[in-house]
C-alpha cells in the first residue's frame, strides 16, 4: 500500500458512481492529483468539497499508477470570500480551470503552488486582485518553461520604448526594432513590466497578451484542450469591475 499525506486546495470535483467523487486537487509536494472520495457525494461530505477549499489530505493505493482513494480533514473554506463577488467566484473557477488544463499529473511544482495559496488568499479584495492575477499568470508561464523576458528589446537591445512581445520568442521588442513586423506582433502593456497605471483596461490588455502565450504554448502541450472559458468569464468581471 502507497501512503502520503499532505495539504492541498480542491480545484475540481465529478461524480463518481452512486455515491462517491473523484476530486482533483493541487499540494506542493505532489502537485496535481486525482483520487476518489468514497461517499464523496452525499449530503454530510459534498458541502465540504467546494473548489478552493484547503483540505488536510491522505492518499492512499495499493500501486502508485492506481488513481487511489482520498480521506480528508478540511482545513478552511473559501465559500465565504466568493460568495455574492462576481469578481471572486470569477478568479476562482478561472484559477482551478487553468491548473487542471496544463498542470502534468503528479508533478510538483512548489513556487507555484505557494504563488496560488497567495492568491486564493486574496480572493475578495477586489482593489488588488486582478493585478496579483496577472502576475500568477506570469509565473504559471514562466514555472511551464515559458517565461516572458520583457526586460529588453530583442532586435536592438534597447530598454526603452518597449511596446511588443514576439510571438515567437516571448521577448519585448521595441516599436523601432519591429518595423515592418510590428503588425505580427503582441502588445507589451506597461503594467507587464511593473510600470504605468494598473487599472481594469491595463490588466485586461495584459491578460490579452499572456493569454495568447497560455493558449498557444501552454495548452497545446496539454493534450489540445482549448483555452478554459472560465478564464474569459474572469476577463469579462475584470472588465465590469472597473
Amino acid at each position: 500500500m502507497i501512503e502520503w499525506r499532505e495539504e492541498g486546495a480542491l480545484l475540481r470535483v465529478r461524480r463518481h458512481g452512486e455515491g462517491s467523487a473523484i476530486i482533483e486537487v493541487f499540494t506542493r509536494g505532489h502537485g496535481l492529483h486525482a483520487g476518489v472520495v468514497r461517499g464523496g457525494g452525499s449530503r454530510r461530505i459534498a458541502p465540504l468539497l467546494q473548489p478552493g477549499a484547503q483540505l488536510d489530505l491522505t492518499w492512499k493505493a495499493r500501486l502508485g499508477e492506481h488513481l487511489g482513494n482520498f480521506t480528508f480533514e478540511p482545513v478552511r473554506s473559501r465559500a465565504a470570500q466568493v460568495m455574492g463577488d462576481r469578481l471572486a467566484l470569477s478568479g476562482l473557477n478561472a484559477v482551478a480551470a487553468l491548473l487542471v488544463t496544463v498542470l502534468p499529473e503528479r508533478d510538483p511544482h512548489a513556487p507555484l503552488y505557494d504563488r496560488t495559496m497567495a492568491l486564493l488568499d486574496l480572493l475578495g479584495e477586489s482593489e488588488v486582485w486582478p493585478l496579483a492575477y496577472l502576475h500568477w499568470e506570469l509565473a504559471l508561464l514562466e514555472e511551464m518553461g515559458f517565461a516572458l523576458d520583457l526586460g529588453r528589446c530583442a532586435v536592438t537591445g534597447a530598454t526603452e520604448g518597449l511596446e511588443l512581445v514576439s510571438p515567437r520568442s516571448g521577448r519585448a521588442v521595441s516599436r523601432a526594432g519591429a518595423g515592418e513586423w510590428a503588425s505580427k506582433l503582441l502588445p507589451l502593456p506597461p503594467v507587464l513590466r511593473g510600470e504605468g497605471d494598473a487599472g481594469a483596461a491595463d490588466i485586461v490588455a495584459a491578460l490579452r497578451t499572456t493569454g495568447w502565450f497560455i493558449e498557444h504554448r501552454l495548452v497545446p502541450g496539454s493534450g489540445d484542450r482549448p483555452l478554459p472559458p472560465a478564464r474569459g468569464r474572469l476577463i469579462e468581471a475584470i472588465e465590469r469591475a472597473g
